[in-house]
């Protein structure tokens, strides 16, 4: 074991995949967690089937983030191969789904951070749980708060992997923003991502509050590519889901910056206008509820319609095969960070080096979602936290050990 001491501040995916890059380089690692236990976002994350990454060609894979070139080095170092043979070297195999999404073939996230933590331990890797990190002393140690009460620790470099500012009840509550801010670290404002958005509906649609959308696209209004064969669910509030998830950056920004988004749906993609058009006008005397539900417009869907069409419009063809195609939602607010499943913003590019080390905190790097990157869910996520957890390791191996004899 070497004699060089790291710290990691974190125990979600991106401080336990520093860790691994660490202790496999023979260096003793500490990982701290506030919480009672590790990784509780990685599991809530896996508790529907963990999407680990995706095996779209990664030109593809890299336009889903934002800041796309500066994530592409880490990435690179560990793209989404590389996760499924880590995840062979430690017993579980995986599969693609027909949506090119990647899963354990367990599904779960439990049994792999299982096997996971065990091989860190025989590392010698060492987890102490309920340490929430406060700052640093005086004498730039790190400083926690444990039941034990306060605690300074000595180390010869740390990785922060504190999360962003969702699910503070697993951990990342964004305490850090304020703290790294107070030592001259530049930190692009957290906001809520892969969030819901809020929108009215007429009392009309109380009963298909709480159904799911399936089988729809959709895209924000400016944005040229759409979000095909995904779903979503109508909520008290507005909408949410995995088509609004994928578009919540163009939506945000419109937001931002115009106080509303216009979100367009596609409710019958696979069928063109001029299709539709032919099925809608072709049902001879049938009543306009049977027209409909043969061209595939019934339950939310048809809902759907005769919410922004006034009734005299229902008998209408060819205005309602345009709404169909192109269904207008204006979207006034998101959901707020504490129910989003991520966020955007966080430290800053120019905070860091090429090695994710902190310019104003020299042996102090930063990985994980605190970074300032976003991304929609299906994998992205974690491919990108897992990547700059090596990415960080990497740079802590080139530039602390680099530079100290015995490394």
């Amino acid at each position: 074991m070497n004699s060089q001491k790291i710290s990691i501040v974190g125990a979600g995916p991106a401080g336990l995949m520093a860790a691994d890059i660490l202790s496999a380089a023979g260096m003793s690692v500490d990982v701290f967690e506030s919480k009672p236990s590790v990784g509780r976002k990685f599991l809530m994350a896996g508790k529907g089937g963990l999407n680990i990454t995706h095996s779209e060609p990664m030109d593809d894979f890299m336009r889903r983030y934002d800041h796309s070139e500066w994530l592409m080095p880490m990435i690179e170092a560990f793209d989404p191969n590389a996760i499924r043979v880590w995840m062979e070297s430690l017993g579980v195999d995986s599969f693609i789904g027909t949506s090119g999404r990647v899963f354990p073939t367990e599904m779960k996230a439990a049994p792999l951070l299982r096997r996971w933590l065990s091989s860190l331990k025989k590392r010698g890797v060492r987890v102490h749980c309920r340490h929430y990190w406060t700052g640093f002393s005086d004498e730039g140690d790190l400083r926690f708060t444990t039941p034990e009460g306060e605690k300074n620790v000595a180390t010869d470099a740390t990785i922060l992997a504190l999360g962003g500012g969702s699910w503070a009840s697993l951990g990342s509550d964004g305490a850090w923003v304020n703290i790294l801010a107070a030592q001259g670290v530049t930190i692009n404002p957290l906001l809520p991502s892969n969030c819901g958005f809020k929108t009215t509906w007429s009392s009309y649609m109380d009963p298909y509050l709480g159904k799911p959308l399936k089988n729809i696209s959709g895209w924000a209004q400016g944005v040229e590519k759409s979000i095909s064969s995904s779903e979503a669910v109508l909520t008290t509030y507005g909408i949410e889901g995995g088509l609004v998830y994928a578009l919540s950056r163009p939506l945000r920004e419109e937001i931002i910056a115009k106080g509303s988004a216009v979100l367009f749906l596609d409710l019958l993609p696979h069928i063109s206008e001029a299709a539709l058009l032919s099925r809608l006008t072709s049902s001879g005397k049938q009543s306009r509820d049977n027209t409909w539900r043969k061209a595939g417009l019934e339950g939310v869907k048809a809902a759907l319609i005769r919410e922004v069409l006034p009734k005299e419009k229902w008998h209408d063809s060819h205005t309602v095969a345009a709404c169909v195609k192109k269904h207008p939602l204006t979207l006034y607010g998101m959901q707020p960070i504490e129910e989003a499943i991520s966020t955007a913003g966080g430290v800053m590019r120019e905070a860091v080096n090429e090695n994710l080390m902190l310019h104003a905190l020299p042996n102090v790097f930063c990985a994980g979602e605190m970074l300032d990157w976003d991304a929609p869910t299906g994998g992205y996520l974690l491919t990108a936290s897992f990547a700059s957890g090596v990415f960080a390791a990497q740079g802590v191996l080139k530039t602390v050990c680099g530079e100290k004899r015995g490394c």
